[in-house]
């Protein structure tokens, strides 16, 4: 009778450590769950973020130039009407005209 009570017990106790792995593993199991979950969820989190800074950098870029753009054609706009006077005032006559029998400013080399 005392081998069987030492059977007996000796069966209970392996059972009862097997029980308490497979706790100790469904903890761990769902420990590692909750994790992966945490990770996924952090994961999300810094792809919206990115997405919207993204956004906001492209339409910053957007808007500078839009803006680079408008002064590029107003300097243009400017640069073109300032030449078009300085051609004017190019074009138009002198108070005096030169008359057709001016003598050479530089000396001839033959009139010594």
């Amino acid at each position: 009778m005392r081998i069987r009570t030492l059977v007996i017990v000796l069966v209970t106790t392996m059972a009862l450590a097997a029980f308490g792995q497979e706790g100790t593993l469904h903890e761990i199991k769902h420990g590692a769950k909750k994790t992966g979950q945490t990770i996924k969820n952090g994961l999300e989190t810094a792809g919206k973020k990115t997405k919207h800074a993204a956004e906001t950098v492209g339409e910053k870029t957007k808007e500078t130039a839009k803006t680079v753009g408008e002064k590029t054609k107003e300097g243009t706009e400017t640069a073109g009407r300032k030449s078009k006077e300085a051609l004017r005032k190019a074009n138009e006559p002198a108070g005096e005209e030169p008359s057709t029998n001016q003598k050479p400013t530089a000396p001839n080399r033959n009139e010594r």
